[in-house]
């Protein structure tokens, strides 16, 4: 009997943590919609500013191009999913770990307001970096060396792609000294054991840059660099935030 109990206790806990997580996953889906619903009469436009760092680099009377027969109409809409996202990431951030919460204790509960807000930021400024500075150095370094017999003129479907995937990974790239802050903060990982295998980070950062960007070395080395600089942050800010994050929880219980 106890074994059956157990047992059932055990498949009601995985259930409601399949409910919770469904509902932790449409709430965010729903405040992607509605940006998503917000942004779309002005989805052309989205697309355009989009387009302005290849468009700079493009020889003058130079146009982007769209080969498929409604590529022209789901390209903006891809892009403009795409914004809607970025603008609610805090929110979906927060239900990610608002998801874990239940399995921390409480002074671990007390981070999840900095961390959401830091990882938001940090997002957002390596889609930025990607942007103004990484396109703006890589489109007009690969179009110089265009055979002048060759009319560049790039597809908006593979541009999009491209767009895309550089977004995200300079987006996670970013997201490195929250990463290390955690491993430090909550004791998985001694600060001194990540300082000790810097020179694999340094060997994986160039590595990871080479995989997730195109075959270029200055795509790559604009990835590679800002990954170990900041890895470079995390270790400096982990202690910080350890110190300071366990004296407010001291403060907390003396308060108790």
């Amino acid at each position: 009997m106890t074994d059956e109990n157990s047992t059932t206790g055990t498949e009601d806990t995985f259930i409601s943590h399949l409910v919770e997580l469904r509902s932790r996953v449409v709430k965010s889906a729903v405040a992607v919609v509605v940006v998503f619903l917000c942004l779309m009469p002005w989805a052309a436009h989205i697309f355009d500013v989009l387009a302005r760092p290849m468009m700079v680099a493009l020889p003058a009377g130079s146009h982007m191009i769209a080969t498929g027969v409604i590529t022209p109409f789901l390209i903006p809409v891809k892009v403009t999913m795409l914004v809607a996202f970025i603008i609610s990431l805090p929110w979906v951030l927060y239900q990610a770990w608002a998801f874990i919460a239940p399995g921390l204790y409480k002074h671990e509960k007390r981070l999840i307001a900095p961390l959401v807000i830091s990882s938001s930021i940090l997002f957002i400024a390596g889609v930025a970096f990607c942007y103004f500075f990484v396109f703006g150095t890589v489109f007009p370094f690969i179009n110089h060396f265009a055979p002048s017999s060759v009319s560049v003129a790039p597809d908006i479907d593979a541009y999009v792609d491209f767009v895309m995937t550089m977004f995200f990974s300079f987006g996670m790239a970013f997201e490195v000294p929250i990463v290390v802050i955690i491993l430090v903060r909550m004791g998985l990982v001694p600060l001194a054991k990540l300082k000790q295998v810097r020179p694999y980070v340094v060997v994986g950062a160039f590595v990871v840059a080479a995989v997730v960007t195109p075959p270029d070395i200055m795509s790559q080395l604009l990835l590679a660099v800002p990954l170990v600089l900041l890895y470079e942050i995390g270790l400096f800010a982990a202690p910080i935030f350890a110190k300071a994050t366990t004296a407010s929880e001291e403060e907390a219980v003396s308060a108790d």
